[in-house]
């Protein structure tokens, strides 16, 4: 019988992601965590540390003040965690900003400024 490719560290990965995002959601009462969004978690293969991946909709030092709120909240959300997740052992949390947003806004205002280059100068081959 074939082992099954999806590990276990990636099976909590999601389930801490679903929990955190409930957490932050429904239970936070920090007014600087309203605009969070997690993106993704990675969980080593001990599943004793989690790096959680935020994203928010505010920049600069408001982005600055949410990570301080996030860790300012980073026992309460750890012990939530673990009252719903039911492990022998609680990850730490670590959270991290999601730069790939940012890479991917890049990417797609480089492509909007080619559409218009390519609708003056004609697609090449379909006609």
């Amino acid at each position: 019988m074939a082992k099954p490719t999806y590990k276990r560290a990636e099976r909590v990965a999601d389930q801490i992601r679903v929990e955190v995002a409930d957490i932050l959601a429904r239970k936070s009462k920090d007014p600087r965590l309203a605009s969070v969004t997690v993106t993704n978690v990675k969980v080593t293969n001990d599943l004793r540390i989690a790096r959680v991946y935020v994203t928010t909709f505010r920049d600069g030092s408001e982005a600055q003040e949410v990570h301080k709120g996030l860790e300012r909240a980073n026992g309460f959300i750890r012990a939530e965690l673990g009252r719903r997740l039911g492990l022998r052992y609680t990850p730490e949390i670590t959270f991290r900003p999601d730069l790939s947003e940012a890479g991917t806004e890049r990417i797609l205002q480089l492509l909007d400024e080619l559409r218009p280059r390519e609708e003056t100068q004609g697609t090449p081959g379909l006609g």
